[in-house]
């Protein structure tokens, strides 16, 4: 009974629920008071400053921004292609001909020296084209050598075939000089197909990278799109091409081609003249006419007979380049077609024939692959300085 009077205990007070701790730091700290000072006020506003609006673009302007980029690009790509590609060696260009392989593989199949080793050559230099009175000439040269001893193996004997080689080549290495009169006046005779019209252009490019005015006169009026692909050579090169179409009296053209040479001041005149055979005694006359017509102007135009010699001809050149002479006077010599499968050894029977200058030989089909006659590097490029190389 007297619990009842017993009085109850206080009940506890409520508790909040526990907080995160991350809360209750946060709620505990005072209250963070900004340091007013212009340094830090400063950094707070570029702080919170907005970024700036970006600006408008002007979409003519940017188009017309990448059309000159393109065109920039256009031109940078054309100057590239412009430039000549490095040339390649009389090796690499020669070294696939008959000539090469035949006389390289002799070598490397006999490699003891003897008589046999020297009939062989004999055999290979007369297959090459070279002719059958030179290549008997030049090795029994070598054999009289041989039995004095003054070969010890088969590579000293390579080196004297080369040495004899570049003998027989060296007379004939007299590189043409065009600034000996002005205009000087070449004319281009051969054969049809020998590559006369494209000599031409590959000797327009030259004597303009010599910086040389130039001028072709299209000459050949009886090929069918002769005088076409003449002028397609004039505009490849930028240089005039004087025609009056196909049919026109040759002779004329070119009188009047000489005639605008005089008065241009040109340095230079090329003239094509119609391919034709030895054997045509009608255009083999015309030719005649041509240098009496010319002389009417300058007496001593042309100044250069230049005929072109495809060299897989053979041996049929000796007597092309004998009609050609009597003719035309030729004066120099283009051999064209070195680089492929032409024997090449119809060079030395030029040479030792008929020992007019060889002015320029063809190695290939780009205008840079018209080079100078260079007896040295004509045979280095056949022969292999040693056995094995």
């Amino acid at each position: 009974m007297l619990k009842f009077w017993k009085k109850k205990p206080a009940e506890p007070a409520a508790t909040p629920p526990a907080q995160p701790a991350d809360e209750r730091v946060e709620q505990a700290a005072p209250p963070v008071v900004f340091d007013s000072s212009p340094v830090i006020a400063e950094a707070l506003a570029e702080t919170v400053a907005p970024e700036p609006a970006a600006p408008e673009v002007d979409a003519e302007a940017e188009g017309a921004a990448i059309a000159a980029e393109a065109q920039q690009a256009l031109v940078e790509a054309a100057v590239e292609a412009e430039k000549p590609a490095a040339k390649r060696s009389w090796r690499e260009r020669l070294s696939g001909s008959g000539f090469a392989k035949s006389l390289t593989s002799l070598f490397v199949r006999n490699a003891r020296l003897d008589d046999d080793l020297l009939d062989e050559l004999e055999t290979a230099l007369i297959t090459a084209d070279v002719g059958v009175e030179a290549s008997t000439n030049l090795v029994e040269g070598l054999r009289k050598r041989m039995h004095k001893r003054e070969f010890s193996d088969a590579t000293a004997l390579l080196k004297a075939l080369r040495e004899a080689l570049v003998t027989l080549l060296k007379p004939v290495e007299k590189p043409l000089d065009v600034g000996a009169h002005a205009p000087f006046v070449i004319l281009t005779v051969g054969i049809n197909g020998v590559g006369k019209t494209t000599t031409i252009g590959k000797l327009a490019r030259r004597y303009g990278d010599e910086g040389r005015s130039v001028m072709l006169a299209a000459g050949d009026t009886f090929r069918a799109a002769a005088v076409e692909q003449l002028k397609t050579w004039g505009e490849r090169n930028k240089v005039p091409v004087v025609s009056q179409g196909q049919d026109a009296d040759a002779a004329s053209v070119i009188y009047d081609a000489l005639q605008a040479a005089r008065s241009r001041g040109t340095k230079v005149l090329i003239a094509d003249t119609a391919g034709r055979l030895h054997t045509q005694g009608g255009l083999m006359d015309e030719l005649g006419k041509i240098g009496r017509v010319m002389k009417k102007l300058d007496a001593g135009a042309p100044h250069e007979v230049l005929m072109v010699i495809d060299g897989t001809t053979g041996q049929n050149a000796i007597s092309q380049l004998r009609q050609f002479r009597e003719t035309a006077g030729v004066t120099g010599l283009v051999v064209t077609k070195l680089d492929g499968t032409a024997k090449g050894g119809v060079m030395f029977a030029l040479a030792r024939e008929f020992g007019l200058p060889i002015r320029y030989v063809g190695l290939g089909e780009t205008a840079t692959d018209l080079r100078v006659f260079d007896a040295e590097a004509f045979v280095d490029g056949l022969l292999p300085a040693a056995l094995g190389g």
